[in-house]
């Protein structure tokens, strides 16, 4: 689960995580409180909050450029922030369509003196965190990696043991600081560490991390990303969830334990396990089609899901087709293709539908599919299936 920056900053600073001071504003009426908390005639930051990167160099649908913004005045705030409220953000990260700016935030401007990268996240090869650092902050951290690795500092952290003082003090110590401020960083990163753990996340990542004129420590961005397996833990996260950044889809199909993912495809489809769910997608583009997205229904999926499923799946007005693939284990077939039947005339379902069965009563499901009296392509090999789906939705 992601969150905004000001949400995020908001829990670094409960954290003792050191922030800039910062208000939101969901409506221009709340522009002039906002701006309030600030020192008359200070420096402000104005920042459009939506859930992708590359704001500053983004560029709204109406023209105007810039989702950060600073001004040196209260009335060019508002003015910037008036500009941003209600309009669309298109980022590298958003696509054409962008993202509607519904809230902005406004922080206290800084002075800079060196800009640094500093990143906590779930290294998949060994299942341990890793604080990943940069002298270089401010950029994609994915070109300094490409460019010049030397610059990146990789310290992998032992989770029975959490991140020790000496680890703290060699990321300080690459990150070149000195007297107050080296002391500060390590204080940061203990504080931010144990953000990381004891909240569940899955990524923390700070860029820019600056030091200021002053020496001070200070996290000028905040992304932070949680294990959304691990949400029941953590209610309070919970209410932090902005449903209107996340496709509708997606957040229908949470409600069901479903996990969907809206891609940008034509071809529809469902299927039981990531793996397999990634490999139906990968041979579906092998046989010219595009998936239109990534639906695992799970191991122990009901008729009820399976029926859900199917109404998310139609939702979707670029869907020309659907295949469903299925191995059953723990799921039996005879399961799925009663679900696929009363969700195919519950739903009046007038999509081409190719269906793939293996596994646990095979030819139980496939003897109910047959008796159904559902237009349907049924399916001997996962290369059989996508080869149909994608000629029916070609000729669709």
């Amino acid at each position: 689960m992601n969150i905004h920056e000001y949400q995020s900053k908001q829990l670094f600073d409960a954290a003792g995580v050191a922030v800039p001071a910062g208000a939101v504003a969901q409506s221009p009426d709340e522009f002039d409180a906002a701006i309030a908390s600030f020192p008359e005639g200070s420096a402000v930051v104005v920042k459009a909050q939506i859930h992708a990167g590359g704001r500053g160099k983004g560029t709204f649908k109406d023209g105007f450029q810039g989702g950060v913004h600073v001004v040196d005045s209260n009335e060019l705030a508002k003015e910037k922030a008036a500009a941003m409220l209600g309009n669309s953000l298109v980022t590298k990260q958003t696509g054409e369509a962008g993202r509607e700016v519904r809230t902005v935030y406004f922080t206290e401007a800084v002075d800079i003196a060196k800009e640094f990268y500093l990143a906590i996240l779930m290294d998949r090869a060994t299942s341990k965190p890793v604080v990943i650092a940069s002298l270089e902050g401010g950029v994609d951290i994915e070109e300094v990696a490409e460019s010049s690795p030397e610059k990146i500092i990789k310290v992998t952290i032992e989770p029975t043991l959490g991140l020790r003082p000496y680890q703290a003090r060699q990321i300080a110590f690459g990150l070149q600081l000195k007297g107050d401020s080296f002391k500060q960083c390590v204080k940061l990163l203990n504080k931010l560490y144990a953000f990381f753990w004891t909240k569940d996340c899955s990524q923390v990542e700070v860029n820019p991390l600056i030091t200021t004129t002053d020496g001070d420590v200070v996290a000028l961005d905040a992304k932070v990303n949680f294990d959304s397996n691990a949400l029941f833990r953590h209610p309070d996260i919970v209410e932090l969830r902005d449903e209107s950044e996340e496709d509708p889809r997606e957040v229908e199909a949470s409600k069901f334990d479903l996990n969907y993912i809206a891609l940008d495809g034509n071809v529809a489809c469902m299927v039981n396990g990531a793996g397999l769910a990634m490999a139906t997608m990968d041979i579906i583009k092998h046989y010219g089609g595009s998936p239109a997205n990534f639906l695992d229904v799970g191991g122990g999926a009901t008729e009820e899901q399976v029926e859900n499923a199917f109404r998310i799946l139609v939702s979707d007005p670029a869907v020309k087709a659907i295949l469903v693939n299925i191995f059953g284990g723990i799921m039996k077939c005879d399961v799925i293709a009663t679900g696929i039947v009363n969700a195919a005339k519950n739903l009046e379902l007038s999509i081409p539908l190719v269906v793939r069965l293996e596994g646990t009563n095979v030819e139980a499901g496939k003897r109910i599919l047959s008796e159904s009296g559902l237009t349907l392509e049924p399916a001997d090999s996962l290369a059989d299936a996508a080869e149909k789906v994608v000629k029916l939705a070609a000729e669709a």
